[in-house]
C-alpha cells in the first residue's frame, strides 16, 4: 500500500488553488509570518504546507518546484533531507504518539533551535501539525516567539477545526481549507490509483470524509486483514471492540470515535438520548485526560449495537 504520509507526497491534489494565493503572496512579498491552515482533518492541509515549504527552498537548486503540476521532484535536495527530517530549515512539531499533548519541552527545543545562526540564507519553515493539542503552557510558550520571530523565519500551523486559543488564532492569516464530496472521492482516487468504494462499503463512508480517513480506513484493512467491502457499520464497531483493535494504535481509538458519531446520525431516535449525551461527554473526557477508553467501548456495544 502506498504510504501517503503528508511530508512523503509529491503531487498535490485538489489545493491548487490554496497553494496559488501562497504563492502570490509570497511573489508580493506580503507572505504572513504566522499561517494557519483550518480545516477537517485529512484534507491534505499538512501535504500543501510541505508543498509550498519546497516550493520556497527549491528555489535556485537542482530540480526545481514544478509549479505547473503542482509535484515535488523526488531528486530535489531539499526535499529528500526534508523527508529525512534532516533540513536545517524545517522544524516539524507534532504530538508525539504515545502522549497526549504537544508539551512544553517541544516548545522549548524549538525556541533553542531558532536562536542558534542559520545555515544559510533561505528562510526557515515551523510546521506545527495538530495545534489543537498544544496545551497551555506550550501555548504561552509559543505565543513568546510568534509575536516578534527572528527574522526570515515563518510559522505554519495545522488546525483540524478544533477550538484553538483566540490569541494564538487571532495573530495568523486563517486559511480555511474546504473541499467537496466529489472533490474528496476523486482525489482519493488519484491517490490510491483505484476506486475506494470497491474496497469499503459506502455504509462505512459519511458525509463528512476525507482523503486521510478513507486512507486510514483502508490501512487499517491492511493491516489487519479484515475485509470491509460488504461489512455493515454495527459489524464493523462490533469488530473493533471484540478484538480491541483500539488498543493497538491510538489512530483506531480515534476513528471509531468518528464511526461511533456516524452510527448514533443514523439512527434519529438515539441523537437526543440520555446514553448519546453521557456518550459524547464521556467521548471528550477521554481525549482530554487520556482516560481508558475499553469500559465505554463496551458499554456502547452492549446497550446499543446489540440491539
Amino acid at each position: 500500500m502506498k504510504n501517503i504520509e503528508p511530508i512523503n507526497q509529491t503531487k498535490l491534489f485538489g489545493l491548487n488553488k490554496y497553494m496559488k494565493e501562497l504563492i502570490q503572496l509570497n511573489s508580493d512579498n506580503v507572505l504572513p509570518n504566522k499561517i494557519l491552515l483550518s480545516g477537517q482533518k485529512g484534507l491534505g492541509k499538512c501535504t500543501l504546507a510541505y508543498h509550498f515549504i519546497n516550493y520556497i527552498l527549491s528555489k535556485n537548486e537542482k530540480y526545481e518546484y514544478d509549479i505547473n503540476n503542482f509535484e515535488i521532484n523526488s531528486e530535489n535536495h531539499s526535499f529528500i533531507i526534508t523527508k529525512n527530517r534532516s533540513n536545517p530549515n524545517v522544524n516539524i512539531i507534532d504530538v508525539d504518539s504515545d502522549k497526549k499533548s504537544i508539551n512544553i519541552n517541544q516548545i522549548r527545543e524549538l525556541i533553542v533551535l531558532l536562536n542558534k545562526s542559520s545555515f544559510n540564507n533561505k528562510p526557515r519553515f515551523v510546521l506545527i501539525d495538530n495545534i489543537e493539542f498544544l496545551n497551555n503552557n506550550s501555548v504561552n510558550a509559543l505565543l513568546k516567539i510568534i509575536e516578534e520571530p527572528s527574522y526570515n523565519i515563518f510559522f505554519i500551523l495545522i488546525n483540524n477545526n478544533k477550538t484553538i486559543l483566540s490569541t494564538l488564532k487571532s495573530r495568523c492569516l486563517d486559511f480555511k481549507i474546504a473541499l467537496s464530496n466529489d472533490e474528496v472521492t476523486n482525489i482519493t482516487n488519484k491517490i490510491l490509483d483505484k476506486n475506494f468504494y470497491e474496497i469499503i462499503n459506502k455504509e462505512l463512508i459519511d458525509y463528512y470524509f476525507t482523503p486521510g480517513k478513507i486512507y486510514n480506513l483502508i490501512k487499517f484493512s491492511n493491516d489487519y486483514s479484515e475485509d470491509l467491502k460488504d461489512i455493515k457499520l454495527n459489524e464493523f464497531l462490533s469488530l473493533i471492540i471484540d478484538k480491541a483493535y483500539y488498543k493497538k494504535e491510538t489512530s483506531i481509538k480515534y476513528m471509531i470515535f468518528d464511526f461511533f458519531e456516524l452510527y448514533i446520525s443514523k439512527r434519529n431516535n438515539l441523537k437526543n438520548s440520555e446514553f448519546y449525551n453521557f456518550f459524547i461527554k464521556q467521548v471528550e473526557k477521554i481525549k482530554k485526560f487520556n482516560l481508558d477508553e475499553e469500559s465505554l467501548f463496551i458499554e456502547f456495544k452492549h446497550k446499543l449495537l446489540n440491539e
